[in-house]
């Protein structure tokens, strides 16, 4: 039986949002069925979203094909893992070591870079006022991380058991944003090039490609 499509909620009008990148990576890496519905930033904390997700944020996936509705981008990218991927080609066997690397990176990714990027990008993009302090502190934390990246991936091709997995996907979304904004500060290439060669390998797959070209193709409409 075909299986049925699944949804994920995105911020409409808010195409870089990153987040939900993560999730389609991974959808596509799966090759899962999916289709894409929009909330306006001003209906996130209303219902009727608000039932689907109490947090009021993106993104949120439904799955017809199990009854789940799961929000919060790794909780879901792991819920889609141990769902659909039974033969682990993006993640490893329950129990294993690399199964634990893969969370113990996945916590690293949802609490070291996702909240300093963000606030990085908050303090240079939306807060009404200049605050420097802030923004240094910020720039300096995703130097911070990219470091710790950098030396993990020394003499590695990618973070855990040799192959590509769905941990490897979900930092590459906040890394395309900072390429928007601090790519002189950041200096890949130079400052960090076991990271940077790591990105190009993960971002030269045809699923994450696929998920950036489109997401460039949706953020450049939006600019019209």
């Amino acid at each position: 039986m075909p299986l049925k499509t699944l949804t994920v909620w995105t911020l409409g009008g808010h195409a870089r949002t990153p987040n939900p990148w993560k999730v389609f990576m991974v959808l596509e890496e799966l090759k899962l069925p999916y289709e894409t519905k929009s909330v306006d930033l001003a209906d996130l904390k209303k219902e009727p979203y608000e039932s689907i997700n109490p947090n009021g944020r993106v993104p949120t996936l439904e799955d017809p094909n199990t009854g789940i509705t799961i929000w919060e981008s790794g909780a879901i990218l792991e819920y889609l893992v141990d769902t659909y991927d039974r033969q682990h080609t993006i993640s490893f066997a329950t129990g294993s070591k690399e199964y634990y690397e893969n969370k113990q990176w996945l916590h690293y990714q949802m609490s070291g870079q996702g909240p300093y990027f963000g606030q990085a990008a908050w303090f240079t993009v939306y807060h009404p006022e200049k605050v420097p302090s802030a923004l240094e502190r910020y720039v300096n934390e995703i130097r911070r991380v990219s470091g710790v990246l950098n030396r993990s991936l020394q003499n590695k091709e990618y973070l855990v058991g040799g192959k590509f997995s769905y941990v490897d996907a979900a930092f590459v979304p906040w890394f395309e944003v900072a390429a928007l904004f601090w790519s002189k500060e950041m200096d890949l290439v130079n400052n960090f090039p076991h990271l940077n060669a790591w990105l190009n390998r993960i971002k030269a797959r045809p699923a994450i490609a696929k998920t950036i070209d489109e997401t460039e193709r949706a953020a450049a409409a939006e600019e019209k």
